[in-house]
């Protein structure tokens, strides 16, 4: 059967002064339910335990969020023209708001040309110098020749300069969630300062397929030809099955070989990040064996029903002290299906206590369950129920609580 809220034991804490209270949960997978039509066939000799020669790397559900496989996610190195994703992100949000139009003419800058272009020696659409070319087709040499000389155009065409385009970057990024990476240019060129975690190129790429689907379809892309030029999309794993259908590749000789991949399996679809390889070859290989087994040893479990009570958090100032919270509908993760006995850790986490008023509905704060294995799941929770302001006394015995209980721990 389900583990209920009120069956499991609790623990109630104070992660320290940024005041964000958990509930602890352990819970015991073996009395939680597999979603029915995720359930597959036991193979007893299912690995469970993977590693990678990727210096960084993480898998990440595309749904749902979770983290099924991390390793130095969270570490800050150079993307090199992985960093593409966020140019066109940009442009992306720019197309959907109407800022542009795909038939929009950009020019090929003397400094686009020579930093990015045929001189600079790098990765390049090869566009002439002083020629004007549509954006439609600047996008098609960027993602699949990566050309620089066609993310600097689109840069200046958008910004006026790069340096003003690689700030539009930040913000943008700041919106999406992405809180740590830095840019500083459009082309992903080594820049001291140019700087991304694998958990933030993970979090872009699921932004992208799901904010710009239509858009999302040009990583597909395989070739394209350019007056008497015939590019090859420089994704390695394009094409190699497994459904992968985009992303984009980069290298640099500072942070090795890496990629950004997606792929979809019947209704699931992953998104991997490596990066750090020492050579190309390893690069396809890794990307393949990682997703083969992702979509092999994970699946869904349902741990709450919908209108399940799974914890409570505590209110400020309230005519009650806690207010029940909820998810929407079933709440589900996805887990390794193996081993069996592994055990759950459930944190329910939010910054408070929480302030009144209290809407029923409000998103108040998250359940975070983690495995054995360290599969991470964040799924969003609500206020059952509405919580009024109570008076001026029980706000001040409130606040003599809080602090006291701060106090003493």
């Amino acid at each position: 059967m389900l583990i209920s809220a009120t069956a499991a034991a609790r623990l109630w804490r104070v992660a320290g002064i940024s005041s964000v209270f958990c509930w602890l949960l352990m819970l015991d997978p073996s009395s939680v339910g597999p979603v029915a039509h995720a359930a597959g066939p036991k193979a007893q000799s299912a690995q469970t335990e993977i590693t990678t020669k990727a210096r960084q790397a993480i898998l990440m559900d595309a749904d749902s969020g979770a983290v099924l496989f991390q390793h130095n996610a969270d570490e800050m190195v150079p993307p090199a023209s992985m960093s593409k994703l966020m140019t066109m992100a940009v442009v992306f949000k720019a197309l959907k708001s109407g800022q542009i139009k795909l038939d929009d003419e950009m020019l090929i800058s003397v400094s686009a040309w020579r930093r990015g272009g045929a001189p600079s020696g790098t990765s390049a659409m090869l566009v002439p110098v002083n020629t004007r070319e549509k954006l439609d087709l600047l996008m098609q040499g960027a993602i699949v020749q990566s050309g620089n000389d066609a993310c600097i155009a689109i840069a200046e065409g958008l910004a006026g300069t790069e340096d003003a385009f690689a700030r539009i970057m930040v913000e943008e990024a700041r919106k999406i969630g992405m809180k740590k990476s830095e840019f500083r240019n459009a082309t992903g060129l080594f820049h001291p300062e140019h700087l991304m975690p694998a958990r933030e190129l993970a979090i872009l790429a699921r932004h992208i397929i799901r904010e710009y689907p239509e858009q999302y379809a040009r990583f597909s892309q395989r070739e394209l030809l350019y007056r008497k030029h015939k590019f090859v999309n420089r994704n390695p794993v394009l094409g190699a099955g497994l459904g992968i259908d985009g992303m984009k590749s980069g290298h640099l000789s500072i942070s090795g070989y890496g990629i950004v991949v997606s792929a979809k399996q019947d209704n699931r679809r992953l998104i991997l990040v490596i990066n750090g390889l020492e050579r190309m070859d390893e690069r396809k290989g890794e990307a393949i064996r990682l997703l083969e087994w992702g979509f092999k040893s994970f699946t869904e479990f349902k741990l709450f029903e919908p209108g399940e009570v799974v914890g409570q958090a505590r209110v400020w100032g309230g005519d009650r002290m806690y207010v029940p919270l909820t998810g929407s509908g079933d709440l589900t993760v996805i887990l390794p299906r193996y081993p069996a006995n592994q055990k759950l850790k459930a944190e329910i986490i939010y910054k408070g206590p929480l302030k009144t008023p209290i809407k029923k509905g409000d998103a108040v704060a998250i359940l975070r369950v983690t495995s054995t294995s360290q599969a991470v799941n964040e799924l969003p929770l609500y206020a059952a129920e509405d919580v009024e302001g109570a008076g001026t006394w029980r706000r001040g015995l409130d606040s003599i609580l809080y602090m006291a209980f701060r106090w003493a721990l």
